[in-house]
This record gives C-alpha cells, sequence and structure tokens, in this order.
C-alpha cells in the first residue's frame, strides 16, 4: 500500500512518535538523551517550532509540536537523521537506528492538545521509569519537569502550555497537577496515538453508535480530530497539493521562479544570488524562498545553493513570505505569472 504523504501547515499541531528498529534502544544512557535534546533544542529555537510536550523512552519518544517556519517533516528529518548518526558514532555501530517513517498526526487543537500534553508526560509513569508523580516532577527526560519549575530549559514553550489550565502561573500550575492526577489511572489510551475514525471519535463503541444513529464522520490515519476538522484539513491539503502539482506540470524551475521574481522586482537574476541586503534584493529573495519551498516543493538546501545563501536565511525568509505576499496581495498564479 502507498504511504500517504505528510500533512502540515503552519501553525499545525502534530503529535510525533518515533520508534527504534525492532523496538531497540534509542536511547542506551543519559548521554544519548542529552545529545538528543540538544539537538531538539536547537532545532526547535531555529525554526521556531512550539513545543508543548516531550517524553523520552528508552525504545522510543513522543513530541507534542506546533509547526514553525519550516515544515515538521524538515525539522524531524533534521533530528532523526542527527540523532541516528550520533548514536552510531558513539556506540560503534552502523545500520537503521529508528523504525520505518516516523508517526506523525496532525491534531485538533481545541480538542485535543490538554489531553495529549497529559499522556505524553504521563509516559515514563506507564513505562516505569519513575514510581509515581512525585518522582516525574523530578523526571529529567520528559517535559513535565520544566512545567513544574523543577527542569527548566530555554526551548520548551512552558508559558504557553501552562496558560491552557489557567491564570497565573501558581493557580495554573496546580490546575495541570489536578489533571495530570486524574489521569494516572486512565492507562493507555489508543485513541490519542493516531487519526482515524475510531480514534477521532474515541473508541469502537462510540464508532458502532455514530453508525447506529446514521451519523457518518469522515476519517484519516493521519489526523487527530472531528470529522469536520479531518474534512477541513483534507481540503487545505488537496488544495495546496493540487496547485503544487499544477505548477510542477508546467515544469516551473527554480531559475524560472527568480526570473518571474526578478522582471516583478526590475532585477536582474543575477543580483538575487549572494548575502546582499539591498531591501528591493531582500524582497526578491523572500518572494523566491517562500514560492520555492511553499508552493513549489522544493527544498531548502536546493533554494539556498541555487541562491548562494545560508539555510536557515531561506528558513527566516520562508517564515515571512507569507505576511509579505498578504499585504502586497501576490500570488503565484495558474499560469505562473506573477497575479495582483
Amino acid at each position: 500500500m502507498p504511504r500517504h504523504a505528510r500533512i502540515d501547515a503552519p501553525g499545525a499541531l502534530h503529535h510525533i512518535i518515533a520508534r527504534g528498529i525492532e523496538r531497540s534502544n534509542i536511547f542506551r544512557d543519559d548521554i544519548d538523551r542529552e545529545n538528543f535534546l540538544e539537538r531538539l533544542g536547537d532545532l526547535t529555537l531555529q525554526t521556531q517550532t512550539i513545543c508543548y510536550a516531550w517524553a523520552l523512552i528508552p525504545n522510543h519518544f513522543h513530541l507534542l509540536l506546533k509547526t514553525g517556519n519550516v515544515p515538521i517533516a524538515t525539522l524531524m528529518r533534521r533530528l532523526l537523521t542527527g540523532h541516528a548518526a550520533g548514536f552510531n558514532r558513539r556506540h560503534r555501530r552502523s545500520g537503521h537506528v529508528f523504525q520505518n517513517r516516523y508517526k506523525s498526526i496532525l491534531c485538533q487543537e481545541e480538542v485535543y492538545l490538554k489531553e495529549l500534553i497529559r499522556y505524553i508526560h504521563l509516559n515514563p509513569l506507564r513505562a516505569g521509569l519513575v514510581k509515581d508523580l512525585n518522582g516525574l516532577d523530578s523526571y529529567r527526560f520528559a517535559g513535565h519537569g520544566a512545567i513544574m519549575g523543577k527542569n527548566p530549559n530555554e526551548w520548551q514553550s512552558v508559558d504557553q502550555t501552562i496558560a491552557f489550565f489557567g491564570e497565573g502561573i501558581s493557580q495554573a500550575r496546580l490546575n495541570y497537577c489536578e489533571f495530570m492526577r486524574n489521569g494516572v489511572d486512565q492507562g493507555r489510551r489508543p485513541e490519542l496515538v493516531g487519526g482515524g475514525l475510531i480514534r477521532s471519535a474515541g473508541g469502537w463503541t462510540e464508532v458502532q453508535a455514530m453508525r447506529k444513529a446514521g451519523i457518518l464522520n469522515k476519517s484519516d490515519e493521519r489526523i487527530l480530530g472531528s470529522g469536520d476538522f479531518v474534512e477541513t484539513v483534507l481540503a487545505d491539503a488537496q488544495e495546496n497539493m493540487q496547485q503544487r502539482y499544477a505548477w510542477k506540470a508546467k515544469g516551473v524551475s527554480l531559475d524560472q521562479l527568480i526570473q518571474i521574481v526578478s522582471d516583478l522586482m526590475a532585477l536582474r537574476p543575477q543580483e538575487l544570488v549572494g548575502p546582499n541586503k539591498a531591501r528591493n534584493l531582500v524582497k526578491a529573495r523572500i518572494l523566491i524562498c517562500y514560492w520555492a519551498v511553499r508552493k513549489l516543493g522544493f527544498s531548502m538546501t536546493e533554494v539556498a545553493n541555487r541562491l548562494g545563501i545560508s539555510v536557515p536565511t531561506v528558513s527566516v525568509a520562508v517564515s515571512k513570505g507569507e505576511d509579505l505576499v498578504c499585504q502586497e496581495g501576490l500570488s503565484l498564479g495558474d499560469n505562473t505569472n506573477i497575479k495582483k
């Protein structure tokens, strides 16, 4: 069966799970865990990705991330590739570290965010790595400790996370603790580790009840949310994909895109290569980076190499591009001519 394409968008919430190959450990000791967290922290800060929750278990990990200025797939590729290379080098081994593709489930934030924070942060307790919530408070390798003020770090979005549980840090933390205590006896919750109709509805019993009542609900294994949410996400993804394929089918290359933007900005294409800081050149490169990555599907590395700039510079430009095209009413039309 062919793999489904990943679904993503700026501001999308993802529950990500990655496991070791053949269920082997991907973290053998604290050094492995610390190396992984250092890499994760650097990437989330560089890409302005919000991290609400995370937990490291010896043979897998969970992350709850909101897409920043690069796609989640880009962040995860860099995270997993970097960890695998460092892990193999340190332990003098070769071959795959992770099992197949990581699982990434796009989640309906207003319904599932708090539940996922709790589910992920209780993972070390369910796995027997800590005895109780008091032990979880000081456990260094899950995001719960940072929320409790015990293991602070600069990259976890603690303030944004705790704000979902009330106003004022003290009261919000008390509410969070009560919420966590109420989840300890829930055990494993398969409805929270993937998409699909059964998970989105809350279990097979709910699906059967919906069918008996004649209620039809859209489902997709990549999405955790209500039927309406799934339909909206799929419609947006399909529209973006159709546009991308339409432009790709017309054979729009990076060079052609550079020419289009050059004409728009009354520049010569060769002026856009390199880190020149002139305002009109910076604006032109922002447009090229945004359309190339978000609309035409080129990688940031391809764009960086063609423009003679760094990948982080492309990343920043992509994040600025959406605001720029909205402010100026620009779009890359069906005929690959700039429309205004």
